[in-house]
């Protein structure tokens, strides 16, 4: 490891909010990757006629398949009569921690839904009676990853064509520069209405949409950089040499953009999760059913009675968005080239 990067690891970890915020986001976004085993309205384990059953992780068993009079249909593990007979042939389960999918419909709420937080709902059902805190726990697993894939394919792109833009400069800048201010000019949320009147937007399609215009905010940083260090004296000698442009964008002029665009990422993560939570909320984003944080605020602005819903995508994106933020701010830190080991300016 070299002193430099040494010093970068020191005043990272001496920012001690975002040092912890990063392990805390980490920790939360590895439990909802295994989301079906902590939410799930199927069994983890179940045996029954010295038979074992997997159904959380094989999913789909048949009443036949399960008990010998069942109909061949799809095992509804909620149904009580079924249940009942389950237990009077001496099967037992082991459910996860909290028994129901973010589509599940929550049976025998007792009251209308949504219906407010109670032992069997920790977080309350929404007005379709769908457990809440389950569509948390998947909404939070796919914002997460939408936001990550947004932000690594768009960080490629734009670091890509600022590289171009910055290294030839010239007439390939100045038509560059001339796109991107077209480009960027374009209404987004209209072409989306257009898109979503065509089409039934799903992740990878709103995925691409949004990568036709997020690539560029990360090139113009990575232009600069490229526009500064093509005349540094080594980049030079190394032309003449006879290095190829590719080898020298690469290998000498792009290890030094990458610290500004490093210090960078974490925002435009933090701004990836917010456009696809927005999108949900206005009603143009993820399909109707799915686990949306945005469809969950929606949720909380039509249900004034249920305060339970709006205080629920509140705080779960306000948290969510603060946590990249610390992170974000620490990464800052640790490129700060004024900020001696320690975190000391």
């Amino acid at each position: 490891m070299t002193p430099i990067t040494r010093r970068r690891l020191a005043n990272f970890r001496a920012n001690r909010r975002g040092y912890w915020s990063m392990w805390v986001f980490l920790l939360l976004f590895l439990l909802t990757l295994f989301a079906e085993l902590l939410a799930n309205d199927k069994p983890l384990v179940a045996r029954i006629d010295d038979r074992w059953l997997f159904p959380a992780v094989v999913g789909g068993y048949a009443e036949s398949d399960v008990l010998p009079d069942g109909l061949p249909i799809t095992m509804d593990w909620h149904d009580p009569s079924l249940r009942a007979e389950f237990a009077e042939r001496g099967g037992w389960a082991v459910w996860p921690l909290i028994p129901y999918r973010h589509d599940s419909v929550v049976r025998d709420v007792g009251q209308p839904s949504p219906a407010p937080p109670s032992w069997k709902n920790w977080l309350g059902t929404d007005d379709q009676s769908r457990d809440v805190l389950a569509r948390v726990i998947y909404g939070f697993r796919l914002s997460v990853l939408f936001g990550f894939s947004l932000t690594i394919v768009s960080s490629v792109v734009g670091i890509m064509a600022g590289a171009v833009q910055g290294y030839y400069g010239g007439w390939v800048d100045l038509g560059f520069q001339r796109f991107i201010e077209v480009w960027s000019g374009m209404p987004q949320l209209y072409l989306l209405i257009i898109l979503a009147s065509v089409l039934e937007p799903s992740f990878f399609t709103l995925l691409i949409f949004l990568l036709l215009f997020s690539w560029m905010s990360l090139t113009g940083v990575v232009r600069a950089e490229f526009l500064r260090g093509r005349n540094l004296d080594y980049v030079r000698a190394a032309r003449a040499l006879g290095v190829s442009d590719v080898a020298l964008m690469a290998r000498h002029i792009l290890p030094n953009a990458m610290v500004a665009t490093l210090t960078f990422l974490p925002f435009i993560l933090s701004g990836s999760v917010t456009v696809l939570a927005s999108l949900d909320f206005l009603g143009f984003g993820l399909p109707p059913g799915s686990p949306s944080l945005g469809e969950l605020v929606n949720q909380g602005k039509n249900n004034l009675q249920a305060p339970w819903l709006a205080m629920t995508g509140f705080f779960v994106l306000g948290g969510m968005l603060t946590l990249l933020i610390f992170v974000g701010e620490a990464v800052r830190d640790a490129f700060d080239p004024r900020k001696l080991p320690g975190g000391q300016a």
